[in-house]
């Protein structure tokens, strides 16, 4: 039952292209999708494409996991650090990543480097704000006594810190995660040879609307099958909090 709205929104694009509300040639009936789906399937365009866009998101996401994560609480926990890199945090959180395509391009050409390097600088950011927030709101009561206690910083960085700031660092990498799927076929729509998104434009440019559906719905597929995975993921990993 949970899934019963995207049944009957399945049911609902198939009657509408069927019987002719809205025209077949822009928009396809999903029983032809599916088949142009299988089609691409079996003579591996898709899993080569897959492949590659696949690569490109997760090494750009684990490392804006990484170094975000790492500044995030670095800018918490010592102040130097806060204010050299709080303002330019600040200043490019409200920038639209989509506006570095062409720069990243320009520095590193066409491959599978100015894709990476863009997913990395657009989901760095919420990693690096989660974290912040994270290590900032830790209970500063539990610093003082381990402190009083004889903790060194790093103990107390480690023991106290890190794992408070966990819950909110991974809210920012889900945040990350769709991130990197938006700013992936963006990419490679514009500046790329093949993956996702030169695929959804290549197909939607040679007026192959069927296979052209079906790669937008493989991009849609996996971002929620990746998002349903990392919410279980966060669940098991915060299971000691209830504890």
């Amino acid at each position: 039952m949970r899934y019963l709205p995207l049944v009957l929104l399945a049911l609902l694009w198939e009657a509408v292209a069927r019987l002719g509300i809205v025209s077949a040639a822009d928009l396809p009936p999903l029983s032809s999708v599916i088949v142009a789906w299988i089609g691409m399937i079996q003579n591996g365009e898709l899993l080569t494409n897959g492949a590659a866009s696949l690569y490109r998101a997760g090494a750009g996401l684990l490392l804006a996991i990484a170094v975000g994560g790492g500044l995030g609480v670095a800018m918490a926990w010592w102040r130097p650090v806060n204010a050299i890199l709080s303002p330019i945090v600040e200043a490019f959180y409200p920038l639209p990543k989509s506006a570095l395509i062409p720069v990243t391009a320009l520095w590193l050409g066409f491959g599978d480097a100015s894709k990476i390097l863009l997913i990395f600088l657009g989901c760095m950011i919420p990693v690096t704000i989660g974290a912040f927030n994270g290590a900032r709101g830790c209970d500063r009561a539990l610093i003082w006594s381990a402190r009083s206690m004889g903790a060194s910083r790093l103990r107390v960085l480690s023991d106290i810190v890190l794992p408070s700031a966990l819950p909110e660092m991974l809210n920012g990498i889900r945040t990350a995660l769709a991130l990197s799927f938006v700013l992936l076929v963006s990419a490679e729509l514009i500046v790329s040879r093949e993956g996702f998104g030169y695929m959804i434009g290549f197909l939607g440019s040679a007026g192959s609307y069927d296979a052209m559906f079906a790669v937008v719905l493989t991009v849609a597929f996996l971002g929620f099958a990746a998002d349903r995975s990392y919410q279980r993921l966060m669940y098991r990993m915060l299971l000691w909090r209830g504890a």
